[in-house]
């Protein structure tokens, strides 16, 4: 790697570093804060609902201003944006608020994610293809999750142990602060490489045109449409399973005042994101197409969900929790390039925002109703039937698959030919 790349993803890092301790912070006691909130689990997961629909309603929107208007300006807008709903959101479990302002403050939080999916992505693809990078995409995506993986497991083991040493909106302040010093160092360091946006039209034309071409070179490809269509159920039984497995381990432990326990859940996917990124590119070259590891990965996703439903036993879940975390850790990155491969610069941003906002899609309708099946049955039986419903989408990425697009057998290493699978 050439030392323009290598600062190009050495900033891509770092961005991904400060994003992800400053979200983490929250993550191992989320929903313990909505609870403590006054929520029900119903309202808590809508809560979250809400947030996802920011993200649907936002997804585009901000796409179009990372093609337009530049990918720096996008980060810098979600950084400050969600610093202030953060604080937000600790004002209203201050003031114990009712749930209707808890749905306005989630829908901006939405805002503010928006401005970051896509945007840092096509990012850095965009500056890698411009210096001269060589190498393979999963590599660079897998280094990306090791480090989110290492920031995640300090974030929420530090956020569950501060929570318990003094209380749970403490963790939203500190959250706040970080986002506040990742918007002034990528305000010094972040350039747009390899990307020229263009600001002649109108912000209404633009959008209009940004659309046509992202529609064109998205949802009309078919490798690419099914890819995408196949979002919603892996990423809407993720978001409730991630938020679900806090106050479900507490009650497999027999404790539910242990916030520190609670934080485990956060850090053990992270430990798992960790080998996951590190292990995702050999992996990837044991399969001749990128779509045979993603789809194998969701599979042992679902059984992963099934056994953490059915179980009893805390020790169990742990290692569930684990291997759950691992197969998504290796998923992601050979995802990410495979979409990648098969976007064009231009609309890159936007394509990918279309893919988020599929993803946010199910997680608006999947959250609550799997929160209302936790208030009637109980976490297990919820976290079973999100397995199943991730199932819904294997046959959509087998008909990705069967375009056979070229970037479906790109190889991470010319001189490793994968075997046929």
């Amino acid at each position: 790697m050439n030392p323009a790349s290598r600062r190009v993803q050495r900033i891509y890092l770092v961005l991904l570093l400060g994003n992800t301790l400053a979200a983490s912070f929250i993550w191992g006691i989320n929903t313990l804060f909505l609870l403590d909130a006054g929520l029900s689990n119903f309202e808590a997961f809508a809560a979250n609902a809400f947030f996802t629909a920011g993200m649907v309603i936002f997804e585009i929107p901000t796409g179009v201003v990372a093609d337009t208007v530049g990918r720096k300006a996008s980060y810098l807008l979600g950084t400050i944006t969600l610093s202030v709903t953060t604080a937000l959101y600790w004002l209203l479990w201050l003031w114990q608020s009712p749930f209707v302002w808890w749905a306005i403050v989630s829908v901006l939080l939405g805002l503010g994610f928006t401005f970051f999916s896509g945007a840092v992505e096509a990012w850095l693809v965009d500056a890698l293809t411009s210096t001269g990078y060589a190498g393979s995409l999963e590599a660079v995506f897998g280094r990306g999750l090791v480090v989110t993986g290492i920031a995640m497991f300090a974030g929420s083991v530090l956020g569950g142990v501060l929570a318990q040493a003094t209380d749970l909106g403490v963790p939203f302040l500190v959250r706040a602060g970080i986002l506040v010093v990742m918007f002034v160092y990528a305000f010094i360091v972040m350039r747009d490489l390899g990307f020229t946006p263009d600001r002649s039209r109108g912000p209404l034309k633009a959008t209009r045109l940004v659309l046509t071409e992202s529609v064109e070179h998205g949802l009309k490809r078919r490798s690419v449409r099914y890819i995408i269509l196949s979002a919603p159920f892996a990423s809407g039984v993720g978001f409730y399973a991630f938020y679900a497995l806090q106050p479900y381990l507490l009650e497999l432990y027999g404790d539910p005042s242990a916030y520190s326990i609670a934080g485990l859940a956060a850090a053990i996917l992270s430990l798992a994101q960790i080998a996951g990124g590190v292990l995702a590119p050999r992996i990837r070259v044991l399969f001749a197409r990128r779509t045979s590891t993603v789809i194998l990965a969701s599979l042992v996703s679902v059984v992963s969900l099934v056994i953490l439903g059915v179980n009893s036993l805390f020790w169990l879940a742990v290692i569930m929790l684990m291997v759950w975390g691992f197969v998504f850790a290796v998923a992601e990155p050979v995802r990410q390039a495979y979409l990648n491969d098969m976007i064009p610069s231009k609309q890159r941003a936007t394509v990918l925002s279309f893919d988020s906002l599929f993803g946010s899609l199910g997680g608006v309708f999947i959250q609550p109703a799997l929160g209302r099946s936790a208030d009637i049955w109980g976490y297990g039986a919820s976290l079973v039937i999100g397995g199943l419903v991730e199932l819904i989408g294997v046959p959509i990425m087998l008909a990705s698959r069967r375009q056979r697009d070229p970037a479906d057998t790109r190889t991470v290493q010319a001189d490793a030919p994968a075997p046929e699978t």
